[in-house]
């Protein structure tokens, strides 16, 4: 029997070499779609399209302006995050995670001003941080 080694190539976490594992690829690429998203979304907002709703009675109430800058900063964050995971950098996965949940909270917060928007980008947000957050077990070698 040969032996087979301790570390594991390609999986993503900090001491993986040179190559992405495909979950932290797919996220990497779902975070460079996301991120354009929520830019769109936050340049609707900031130029008052007629496409978001106005909401009266929500308790997160913000101006239509003041919803396209966050989804705007939200979406630049995004971006740069899935460069940083496509590129294989070291705070790459952290930043994915944690800009991903931010998305998710700020997408749930959006839900009443354009649901039909908010929801698959939360949808996206979720399977992002889930593929950024795993935790791959892998076999010891000798055993």
């Amino acid at each position: 029997m040969t032996a087979m080694p301790n570390a594991q190539q390609g999986h993503g976490g900090p001491d993986s070499g040179k190559t992405l594992s495909g979950a932290s690829l797919a996220a990497g690429a779902l975070l460079m779609l996301s991120g354009p998203l929520s830019i769109l979304m936050g340049a609707s907002g900031i130029a008052q399209d007629t496409v978001l709703a106005s909401s009266s009675q929500y308790a997160y109430r913000f101006d239509l302006t003041t919803w396209g800058v966050i989804h705007l900063v939200v979406g630049v964050a995004l971006v740069i995050a899935g460069l940083g995971v496509l590129t294989n950098q070291s705070w790459g996965r952290g930043a994915g995670a944690a800009v991903a949940g931010i998305s998710l909270i700020t997408q749930f917060m959006f839900v009443p001003y354009y649901p039909a928007w908010a929801i698959p980008v939360m949808v996206l947000d979720l399977i992002i941080v889930f593929a950024l957050t795993r935790f791959h077990v892998g076999t010891s070698g000798g055993h």
